[in-house]
């Protein structure tokens, strides 16, 4: 059963195809990070196509208690008049982050290097995730942190009054670690140093430049390094948000192994590394094409056609490519499930510590629903057995997690017997209007009375 003490439970049906043109909302790291930025700039930073998502509103609070004065004006635009590094002030209640680890772990590395203290708190499933990944390396910069047993929230961080600059290899691929280092850099005297053995998403880099900081990325043997030079200021800008290539990935699966379904899903980010779930399904034998490309605030974007794809086959999904499509693997194992043979995934273990952890979520929940399942540590292997052969049946467990539920709820639009989720609620963190839309488009999901 749900955590949640009042659940919505959600029942997707075997559906006819899905057609129209999708209107994605805006994508959900992008948005975190104009909110952030925009209060670390001087003056106001316009926003349009904001997700309006609760992890956003919840970063978009957590602004307002440091400081900066976020609203939303009458034509939807959201507007951000910011304080400047340096400039955030010490929150007079706890700030509550709901169920965002990315909105946490970016604030906490933006305040660490300012000499103020703040507690964060979040939802059930927030406080039951690590946060050392982060906190750690932010002590090298001065700051402390004190909470539960193993990093979890509530916690305190008491932002480093005389912050140094750092070089730190951030061991395991992570656009957060990376993301709220910078952030702490920005504050503090020197060079930041940072480098990764794997490229994740660059967001922050392409928006720390686009705001005014002084930064360089270079590649380097067996990695890359980004070099960021402290009191920088930060100018306001105007961002255009684009749609959300993880929010987008779950119509976009659905259409392919939907029978006679053809959509398309305008204004995707094609960002390098974010677009690892797009190659994939080719690969896999997905019909899937990339029309208008053009670049919009500094990346590269397109409108993708997604149609059924009846000769779906399981691949090896290149660890390399984890970064790039790291939470649209419970997605993809929904795919897998519907492919002909093996679909093996790895390099994945930050799978593990997520909302929940996903691989464990996943393979509950298609075993349960027939699909054989493998699993280790840090990878998974899905075997398949072709287009409209997942028997269904079975209720699965959320664990609180916005993926997990829609990942199964779109499992259901093509299984034999109506599968049920345990809790619907958490989707509206990351993707407010999914079941409207995926109605629109032709799915059959319905709410079952308790």
């Amino acid at each position: 059963m749900s955590l949640n003490r009042n659940p919505i439970v959600m029942r997707a049906l075997s559906s006819k195809s899905l057609k129209g043109i999708v209107s994605i909302p805006g994508d959900k790291s992008i948005s975190h990070r104009s909110l952030i930025l925009g209060a670390l700039a001087i003056g106001q930073t316009k926003i349009t196509g904001l997700l309006e998502g609760q992890d956003v509103l919840d970063t978009a609070r957590a602004m307002v208690a440091f400081g900066a004065q976020v609203e939303k004006n009458e034509g939807g635009e959201w507007c951000v008049d910011g304080v400047g590094v340096g400039g955030f002030a010490e929150p007079s209640t706890v700030v509550d982050c709901g169920n965002s680890g990315t909105g946490v772990r970016l604030v906490i590395g933006a305040m660490a290097t300012t000499p103020i203290n703040a507690t964060f708190t979040g939802d059930h499933s927030l406080n039951s995730r690590p946060m050392e990944r982060v906190t750690d390396p932010l002590s090298k910069f001065g700051a402390s942190a004190f909470g539960r047993s193993k990093g979890r929230l509530p916690m305190t961080i008491v932002g480093a009054r005389s912050p140094i600059p750092i070089q730190y290899k951030v061991p395991v691929p992570s656009a957060q670690v990376k993301s709220a280092l910078l952030l702490a850099g920005l504050n503090v005297p020197g060079d930041t140093i940072i480098t990764e053995t794997e490229m994740t998403r660059d967001h922050t880099e392409r928006m720390l430049s686009s705001f005014g900081a002084d930064l360089k990325v270079e590649d380097i043997p067996n990695g890359r390094s980004i070099t960021l030079s402290g009191y920088s200021e930060l100018k306001s800008q105007n961002v255009r948000v684009p749609s959300d290539p993880s929010s987008a990935a779950f119509p976009i699966c659905a259409a392919v192994i939907v029978q006679g379904s053809d959509i398309i899903v305008p204004h995707i980010t094609l960002n390098e590394t974010r677009a690892g779930l797009y190659k994939t399904l080719i690969e896999m034998g997905a019909n899937l094409s990339f029309e208008n490309e053009r670049e919009e605030s500094g990346e590269p974007v397109a409108d993708i056609r997604a149609c059924f794809s009846p000769n779906l086959k399981g691949i090896e999904v290149p660890p390399e490519r984890a970064a790039s499509m790291i939470d649209e693997y419970p997605i993809l194992s929904v795919v897998a499930a519907n492919a002909s043979g093996k679909t093996t995934m790895r390099g994945v273990k930050e799978l593990r510590v997520k909302e929940s952890d996903r691989i464990d979520a996943m393979a509950k929940g298609l075993r349960a629903n027939g699909v054989s399942v493998e699993e280790g540590e840090d990878w998974w292997a899905v075997n398949g057995n072709g287009i409209g052969t997942v028997e269904g049946g079975s209720m699965c467990q959320t664990f609180l997690d916005h993926r997990i539920a829609m990942s199964f709820l779109i499992l259901g639009l093509s299984s034999q017997t109506p599968i049920e989720i345990d809790d619907c609620s958490p989707i509206k963190t990351s993707f407010p209007n999914f079941v409207d839309l995926m109605r629109d488009l032709g799915a059959n999901l319905e709410l079952r009375d308790l």
